[in-house]
């Protein structure tokens, strides 16, 4: 006893682990596990999953000493303390590859688990979905054989049960389960999860919060008719409340709940305009920097994306200066990319929501990014899209017109469209177009002949009279002010 105790000290510090495993303490460990006294073979089996947590090579060696049957087989007749400790050495293999949580599904671990879900002691029911939950997260198939052992309606009547930690793990599990596949969601949801998660989405453990709201986004993500059922559950808007929780990872599930119901259809996204929660989430991406800014940034993507009235309610909510910041203000490339890309969405659709864009004085921001050799390639071309498709419809000329000066010909040539569009309708441009040096700036770009730019530029110089725009031609190098005659 005194010599496994020992291990299991020494296990307890990092630094001691390769000094055991160059000792060969797996080997001396397993024939513990099979001693007829109780407490040491519990203390065996402790250490053994400390020192699989370490590491995979480590967990591997538990694999290859075939220690993982042994345990399995020895868990439906030993006591609670040893089947917390059996229930901790399959998570710790379980939890670092999908190679290693086959193997404890191999040797029968699952359905080992499973059993411990309907022991009376709350430390056996959560140390088993605990390691239920490190199978289930690595990939739809392993989450399969959890789901097929009959996991997921026991990890429901874990939500009842009164210890917190319980509800906690329990909620990770089956959010875990959720996330692969919409038949593994659909699963989690005919098992009456979303009623039980619905009811604590107001309760004042902020750790059991982040994992409700978790397993929910996991659930809506998948298909309309799962984020209907989770609306549906009357989660909104008491929901939004939980936007003002002093827990930022709270915060952070919240909204990612929202993007994942949102993206879906104009319906749902109208669902959460109403009920306050994409005002709720602007006014969260100015209380919050980093990672904790990205759902909210996709979310006010995918609500302007549905149509022209949803993209002017991000506009009227103050959505276009807070994405401004979002993308001055994040070093992060990805966080950056994923800002430009809402402003395209807002900004695509009519020359309103192109102006609401252009009066933030996006538009050279998004050519910066997309120009800088030091842009991520994701980030170039979310900037070069955002930036054409707001181009597309902008007409409000100031804020164009800089523009001339700086982009490239596969931008310029969209620039120099929206003038051609709007120059010949409007006598008042048309006059700033010559002073402030517009027409001049057009005189001196290089376009292929019959190329579509140099026929908007054509029908810009056809716009003025001749006169000006051969006087403009001939002195474009000069400095020399223009008088515009009021014909212009």
């Amino acid at each position: 006893m005194q010599f496994v105790q020992s291990v299991a000290d020494l296990t307890a510090r990092p630094q001691n682990v390769e000094i055991l495993q160059n000792a060969g303490v797996m080997s001396m460990l397993r024939p513990l596990m099979l001693d007829v006294v109780p407490s040491i073979q519990q203390t065996a089996a402790l250490a053994l999953g400390r020192l699989a947590d370490h590491s995979d090579d480590l967990a591997e060696a538990v694999v290859k000493e075939d220690i993982l049957p042994q345990l399995v087989n020895s868990l439906a007749s030993q006591n609670r303390f040893y089947k917390k400790a059996a229930a901790f050495v399959l998570r710790a293999v379980a939890k670092h590859s999908p190679e290693l949580s086959q193997a404890v599904v191999a040797c029968g671990g699952v359905e080992a688990l499973v059993l411990c879900l309907e022991e009376f002691d709350p430390g056996v029911k959560e140390a088993a979905a605990w390691a239920l939950g490190f199978i289930a997260r690595h990939n739809a198939l392993l989450s399969q054989s959890v789901v097929d052992a009959g996991a997921v309606p026991l990890l429901v009547l874990c939500l009842r049960e009164p210890e917190m930690a319980l509800k906690r793990i329990a909620a990770s599990t089956l959010s875990d389960i959720s996330k692969h596949t919409p038949e593994l969601a659909h699963t989690v949801v005919d098992t009456g999860a979303i009623a039980q998660l619905a009811e604590m989405t107001l309760n004042p453990d902020a750790k059991l919060k982040r994992q409700v709201f978790s397993a929910l986004s996991q659930i809506s993500k998948h298909s309309v008719s799962l984020a209907e059922m989770v609306i549906e559950a009357e989660i909104f808007p008491a929901a939004v409340a939980c936007l003002r929780d002093p827990d930022e990872y709270v915060r952070k599930n919240v909204t990612t709940l929202m993007r994942e119901v949102v993206k879906h259809t104009p319906e749902l996204s109208q669902v959460i305009v109403n009920c306050g929660g994409m005002a709720a989430v602007i006014d969260y991406l100015g209380d919050c920097h980093g990672n904790l800014r990205l759902p909210g940034i996709i979310m006010l993507g995918y609500v302007a994306a549905h149509s022209e009235s949803l993209a002017m309610a991000v506009i009227l909510s103050k959505g276009v200066p807070q994405l401004a910041l979002c993308l001055s203000e994040e070093p992060e490339h990805h966080i950056k990319a994923a800002s430009a890309w809402s402003i395209g969405q807002i900004g695509r659709h009519t020359p309103e929501h192109a102006r609401a864009v252009a009066t933030a004085n996006l538009l050279p921001k998004l050519l910066q990014l997309y120009m800088d050799a030091s842009s991520s390639e994701d980030l170039q071309l979310k900037s070069k899209t955002a930036l054409k498709s707001v181009l597309q419809k902008c007409t409000h000329l100031p804020a164009l017109e800089p523009l001339l000066y700086d982009a490239p010909s596969n931008i310029l040539k969209h620039v120099v469209c929206q003038f051609s569009k709007v120059l010949p309708h409007d006598s008042k441009a048309r006059r700033l177009f010559v002073t402030s040096g517009g027409l001049k700036k057009v005189q001196e770009i290089e376009a292929e002949p019959g190329s579509p730019l140099q026929e908007y530029i054509n029908a810009i110089n056809s716009c003025f009279p001749e006169e000006i725009v051969r006087y403009t031609r001939a002195r474009y190098r000069t400095s020399k002010p223009l008088r515009v005659c009021m014909c212009v």
